[in-house]
């Protein structure tokens, strides 16, 4: 077996656990460190058959990740629900989430064509096509519903970025302060952003980009269509601008999505999924910085947050 790179070698437990999940005859024949996952390890084992052709596995670790075992059971629900759907998601291999054969809780699934594309250049082509395939995602109706969505925040642990619009901010704190508006339930994919979506963008002249994959289903819940799209335009915002942020709820409806009905029902998703950033904006824009986007330091992706925030409360006003 030959290593891209030292990130990119399989620990001994793993790797005898995922030899035992290959067809007879086939082998590793190298290993590849997949960069832009914030908690896991992400590897594509390329696998050699008999026959001399190959194909790619992907392997996830969590490592000293707490709730892992959980994270891992529900990835591996999502991805065995979501075959055969039409939802470009990768096929479930085999899923070792106590970490019972291997060194770490581990997942392996199939390895999906394209690549995440994070540049401004060809933008106002690809939110129509998220927003299309989110409304997709949120259409289907599984026989065994996922857990209920979990709030990432709360109106005690947000973080006002240094500068901020200290008004807009506390006005913005105030709203979820509230009970949770009333909402009809849909399958959530929660962490559907540009990070998670891979694209073909080379395909033939007529055609233009296409999605052909949608990653990492481990927060799969059941929730509000709101929610999904609050956290997709607040990460449009932040690679992009917020004007791109207040965008995609609009193209998600002109995908055919249904949002809440009231302004202020809206609202209160947006601001909590843009507030749920600011405690996490440094782990955020990392793999950003990696993925090419230098220029999304820390301060900057907080700059962006706060020109997001207070747009979403001055389109209240």
């Amino acid at each position: 077996m030959t290593n891209h790179d030292e990130a990119a070698t399989v620990r001994p437990l793993t790797l005898a656990w995922v030899s035992r999940h290959l067809q007879v005859g086939e082998r590793i024949v190298r290993t590849e460190a997949l960069h832009g996952g914030i908690t896991a390890e992400m590897r594509r084992l390329t696998i050699g058959r008999p026959d001399g052709g190959t194909r790619d596995l992907v392997l996830r670790t969590f490592v000293n990740v707490e709730h892992a075992e959980d994270w891992l059971n529900r990835e591996a629900g999502a991805l065995t629900l979501l075959t055969g759907t039409g939802v470009p998601a990768p096929g479930l291999v085999a899923v070792d989430p106590a970490a019972a054969h291997c060194e770490y809780p581990s997942l392996l699934m199939t390895h999906l064509a394209g690549r995440t594309v994070l540049d401004d250049e060809g933008l106002e082509t690809r939110v129509p096509l998220l927003a299309r395939q989110l409304v997709a995602i949120h259409a289907l109706r599984p026989a065994e519903r996922p857990r209920e969505y979990v709030a990432w925040t709360t109106a005690d642990t947000v973080v006002t970025p240094k500068g901020a619009d200290a008004a807009a901010w506390a006005a913005a704190i105030d709203v979820i302060r509230r009970p949770a508006p009333r909402y009809e339930g849909r399958f959530l994919h929660r962490d559907f952003q540009p990070g998670n979506v891979l694209f073909d963008v080379s395909p033939p002249e007529s055609a233009g980009p296409r999605i052909t994959g949608v990653v990492d289903w481990a927060a799969t819940s059941w929730g509000p269509a709101d929610l999904d799209v609050a956290h997709c335009s607040t990460s449009l915002a932040l690679l992009h601008g917020p004007a791109w942020g207040l965008r995609f709820a609009e193209a998600y409806e002109e995908a055919g999505g249904v949002l809440a009905a009231a302004a202020s029902e809206r609202l209160y998703w947006q601001v909590r999924d843009g507030l749920a950033f600011s405690e996490e904006v440094q782990l955020v824009a990392q793999p950003w910085r990696e993925a090419g986007r230098a220029e999304l330091t820390t301060r900057a992706v907080e700059e962006r947050l706060d020109a997001y925030v207070t747009a979403l409360m001055d389109a209240l006003g």
